[in-house]
């Protein structure tokens, strides 16, 4: 099994609450192997008001967070049943399992908010293979050979007509291979 983001429906305001809720039972009940990240979707707005400019973290689903996780019996268990959840997006209820996003969904929104699918240094290191999955290199395989996160840019090292060529590819362009 692998993990995958899903997305949890919560009461609207209780997003930040169900997320500290959700991570200290994964904590508590021996889970971090199953569930591992909880994202309130958000982003930065800038607001003036009284003709000062503030900025202010806008939800971008109210009432929704994203989790991160293995999904096995015990993992949507503890997920359905941590207080202020009311159920999983993508199930159709009876006890069915959700679908889960595809990378493509996840990439928008975290990217939107300055974040990746894949952790560095846990998931991604230089000299892993990674696959394209977008741009003028899509299907193509290659290793990377430097990492930056300041601009969210990888030099990966592809075969490109019989020549390892290094090319610059954005961190949600590729997935692991």
């Amino acid at each position: 099994m692998q993990k995958e983001w899903y997305v949890v429906n919560t009461y609207s305001g209780h997003e930040n609450k169900v997320k500290e809720k959700l991570e200290m039972r994964a904590s508590s009940m021996g889970m971090e192997d199953y569930i591992f990240r909880v994202v309130v979707p958000e982003v930065k707005e800038v607001e003036i008001k009284d003709g000062k400019q503030k900025e202010k973290m806008k939800k971008m689903f109210p009432g929704y967070i994203l989790v991160e996780m293995i999904m096995s019996d015990e993992a949507w268990f503890i997920v359905r049943n941590t207080p202020g959840v009311t159920g999983f997006i993508g199930s159709s209820g009876k006890g069915a399992k959700p679908f889960p996003l595809t990378p493509s969904e996840v990439d928008k929104i975290l990217g939107s908010m300055g974040l990746s699918r894949l952790q560095i240094g846990n998931e991604l290191n230089v000299d892993d293979m990674v696959k394209v999955i977008h741009g003028p290199f899509e299907g193509m395989f290659g290793k990377i050979k430097e990492i930056n996160m300041e601009t969210q840019l990888l030099e990966v090292s592809i075969d490109l007509f019989g020549q390892e060529t290094t090319v610059e590819i954005g961190l949600t362009d590729i997935e692991k291979a």
